[in-house]
């Protein structure tokens, strides 16, 4: 399964990931890092498209995409 991982003391709380994800699984979390900016937390199952990466200014994502089974079309 793939997921996202946030390294929270880049993030600055602009929310972009959230627009960014179609699969709608991005949201603000309630925890807040040193710098005082909300950091933002997955509910649900990643597709690993990395759009919400893509979209970060401050390259605070990180996806890990699932290996696809052997023999399954890309």
């Amino acid at each position: 399964m793939s997921r996202v991982v946030f390294l929270e003391e880049r993030c600055k709380g602009c929310r972009l990931c959230v627009d960014a994800c179609p699969a709608g699984i991005l949201r603000p979390s309630g925890r807040f890092n040193r710098q005082g900016y909300e950091v933002m937390e997955t509910e649900g199952a990643c597709t690993g498209c990395a759009s919400c990466a893509i979209m970060c200014p401050d390259t605070a994502i990180r996806v890990f995409k699932s290996a696809k089974p052997k023999g399954e079309a890309s």
